[in-house]
């Protein structure tokens, strides 16, 4: 007896992901609990009252508009790789690392505008919460350079190119990642102050 062809089974499609590309997901989601415990204990320290009330520094927003820039670059960079144009993703990697090291500089030029307001780490829970969310993701963010410079490192090794894209693909969504994460955290300290 011959099996008709709607009797064969087809094997399932396995969904699969890259381990590394999975262990950053993992890791994405383990920095978004983090930052929703964060500002949820924000909100609830809040509403205790006794919240000192202040003015964000104004370096926060070119800070947000150098973190967008960033990623503007970093989107450039993954672009330029799709497209093997390795002289674009050394100058476009190379952008996003200068972007976030004027994003580290304008973060610390806002921590000292608090404190001229005479907003300190000790004290009142509201000047604890600002610097621990924006110290938190500039920590986080410092990672993201290092990703940056191994990235840069491995292109001007010819290691990053539209064959070879792991790498790249990563960074990419690990930076726009750190972005939007930054503009969450200014537009909630902005609507929560």
């Amino acid at each position: 007896m011959s099996a008709k062809k709607s009797d064969i089974e087809t094997p399932a499609q396995v969904l699969s992901m890259h381990p590394r590309k999975f262990l950053l997901w993992l890791f994405i989601v383990s920095i978004v609990m983090i930052f929703a415990s964060l500002t949820s204990a924000y909100v609830v320290k809040q509403s205790e009252g006794a919240w000192l009330i202040f003015d964000l520094p104004q370096a926060f927003v070119y800070s947000s508009i150098v973190v967008l820039l960033s990623s503007a670059t970093m989107q450039w960079a993954y672009w330029s790789a799709k497209k093997d144009n390795l002289s674009q993703i050394k100058v476009a990697v190379g952008a996003t690392l200068a972007l976030s090291l004027v994003f580290l500089i304008v973060q610390y030029l806002g921590w000292g505008q608090l404190v001229d307001q005479q907003v300190f780490f000790v004290g009142n829970p509201a000047g604890s919460f600002i610097y621990v969310l924006t110290g938190l993701h500039a920590f986080h963010l410092a990672a993201g350079i290092v990703f940056l410079i191994i990235v840069l490192i491995s292109t001007l090794r010819f290691k990053v190119h539209s064959k070879s894209m792991t790498q790249i693909e990563m960074c990419t969504t690990f930076w726009h990642f750190l972005s939007g994460l930054w503009i969450y955290l200014y537009l909630f300290l902005l609507l929560n102050n």
